[in-house]
Order: structure tokens, then C-alpha cells, then sequence
């Protein structure tokens, strides 16, 4: 199952999805070129090789944190960070004479409703966007998404941390 949540003022969109596996992996490549992937963040421990990924030039980045958890500081900012290095990426190759996809960011965990959420709506939450509604937003596009202990986290996260340190 496949989530697409829009960052309304970023280059960037986020797809939520469940783990891919060795044997699934073909079916995920085809649909991350679709949607223009060229990043994937793996928070669970790792199902699949990466060199298929990278044969498409689609990068595999892991931030792992335990099932049902919130991230640690350490891992936000590494979080915070790729997505702001992405951003600068695509500012600077991007043509202001013309239009093409945003550039996903993949986003996964086992299941894609606990931890993969959480590292959206942080993304969301850091550009902007209060946190209950990045919640909401989520939850509308995936049934189920975050446990309590999720919600009381985004909840309580301060508004944009103003990357870059590191």
C-alpha cells in the first residue's frame, strides 16, 4: 500500500509504504521510478539489498528506531537534514523555465503506520505545518497511522528547527 502526502511548500513529497522484500523489490522499483523516488529511508532493520536500488540511481538511506517507538534527537536531525540536503539538491538543479515531478522521498518501515508516519509528519511538522493537522493529514491517507505514544511526540515538537547544523 502506497501513500503519497504533499509538502504544500516543498519540492518534495513524501510516499509512505509498507517493507519492501528480496522478492517484492521489482514491483516497488517500478512504482518509485512512476513517482520520481530518488530517495528511500528505511526505518526497520534491513529486508532487501540495496544494489538494485542503486542500479537506478535511487539512494537507500537507513535511520532505523524500535517498532512503535519516536526517534531519538540524533536521529530527527539526521532526518531533518537529508531533507534539507534534498531540498538544496533540487534548488539547484532545478530551471525555473520548467515544470517537472516534485521528488519523492520513499519512506518505510514494516507495516507504514508507525514509524515511516512519524518521520513524515516530523518533515511536515518542520516546515510549518502544526502538528495535529500533519496527523490529520497522514491519517487521511493512511488508515491507522501512529499509537498514542506517536501522537503525545508530534505533539509536542516544537515548530521548525532551522536546519543546517552538521
Amino acid at each position: 500500500m502506497f501513500s503519497i502526502i504533499d509538502d504544500p511548500i516543498s519540492p518534495v513529497r513524501f510516499l509512505i509504504l509498507d517493507c519492501p522484500t528480496e522478492s517484492t523489490l521489482g514491483f516497488y522499483i517500478e512504482q518509485f521510478i512512476k513517482l520520481n523516488v530518488r530517495t528511500v529511508v528505511r526505518c526497520c532493520p534491513p529486508t532487501y539489498s540495496t544494489t538494485r536500488l542503486s542500479e537506478y540511481d535511487i539512494n537507500v538511506v537507513d535511520l532505523p528506531f524500535k517498532d512503535g517507538g519516536v526517534p531519538s534527537p540524533a536521529l530527527v536531525h539526521d532526518w531533518n537534514l537529508l531533507i534539507y540536503k534534498i531540498q538544496q539538491d533540487i534548488s539547484h538543479h532545478s530551471s525555473s523555465s520548467c515544470s517537472i515531478d516534485k521528488t519523492t522521498i520513499a519512506v518505510h518501515c514494516v507495516a507504514g503506520l508507525g514509524r515511516a508516519p512519524v518521520l513524515v509528519a516530523i518533515a511536515l511538522i518542520e516546515a510549518g505545518m502544526d502538528a495535529l493537522d500533519s496527523i490529520e493529514n497522514i491519517r487521511s491517507k493512511r488508515r491507522g497511522a501512529f499509537n498514542k505514544p506517536q501522537i503525545a511526540f508530534l505533539v509536542s515538537k516544537k515548530k521548525p528547527s532551522s536546519i543546517p547544523c552538521g
